[in-house]
């Protein structure tokens, strides 16, 4: 499995980019495409992929969805997008899922939070309560927010033992509210902390791909997607037969 934040393919090398390079979230300007095409060569070699940041058509993409685009260059039959976040008309920002697997059922929700714009969305594998349930979520910056929200998943994955949950949280596991998280799921803390961010200096682990106790996994590691300023998350999942079929 890979869980990526992939900036919209936007170029960023340090701190002082954010500024410099700011045209590149409203503009369609700058090699997002070569970005993406790295993104791909990097996604292939993954069964599931979840996706932060992945514009859904808007000018600064140049009206391409990013995660069907990922699909195709990748070998994925199979995608979905959560669009979530407008800005100012000329940016979109989404959620999105490829598999080479054919997920059963495939539904988004909304998540609370101070500022709209939050969602997850969530596949299923596999009948029954048995099946492999995979949600992508982009946490709010704020801890409050964090909280609602995590609250929100919680009830979701309440008690699936092949649940997984990936993302870009915008905290460490270590944080009053993943432990909530924590406390309310079947899902685990991670044996290590894989630092992510920044991707020119990794010191925070903020991206995390959590599994469910029926579930085991190895080889976590972090890798560049492209030039944006999270690197991605990997990790070797272990899934019984019965959780697939």
């Amino acid at each position: 499995m890979l869980s990526a934040n992939i900036q919209a393919g936007s170029s960023t090398r340090g701190y002082s980019d954010y500024v410099a390079r700011s045209w590149s979230h409203v503009l369609p300007a700058g090699n997002k495409r070569g970005s993406l095409d790295l993104i791909a060569k990097l996604a292939g070699a993954y069964d599931i992929v979840g996706l932060n940041e992945s514009d859904p058509g808007s000018l600064r993409s140049g009206f391409t969805n990013q995660t069907h685009y990922l699909a195709q260059r990748a070998g994925f039959d199979y995608w979905s997008h959560q669009p979530n976040r407008r800005v100012g008309g000329v940016a979109s920002s989404a959620n999105g899922l490829l598999s080479k697997l054919e997920p059963r059922e495939v539904n988004d929700h909304s998540l609370p939070g101070r500022i709209s714009g939050r969602g997850v969305l969530l596949a299923k594998f596999g009948d029954g309560d048995e099946g492999l349930l995979v949600a992508v979520a982009h946490l709010a910056l704020g801890a409050s927010s964090r909280a609602s929200q995590l609250a929100f998943i919680a009830e979701l994955l309440h008690d699936h033992p092949h649940a997984v949950l990936m993302g870009d949280f915008n905290c460490a596991v270590d944080r009053p509210e993943m432990q909530t998280l924590f406390r309310n799921t079947r899902l685990q803390p991670p044996a290590c902390n894989v630092p992510t961010f920044p991707s020119w200096r990794p010191q925070r682990a903020i991206d995390h791909i959590l599994i469910g106790d029926g579930l085991k996994c190895s080889d976590a590691c972090a890798m560049p997607a492209a030039q944006s300023d999270h690197l991605a998350l990997s990790l070797e999942l272990d899934v019984p037969e019965s959780a697939l079929s």
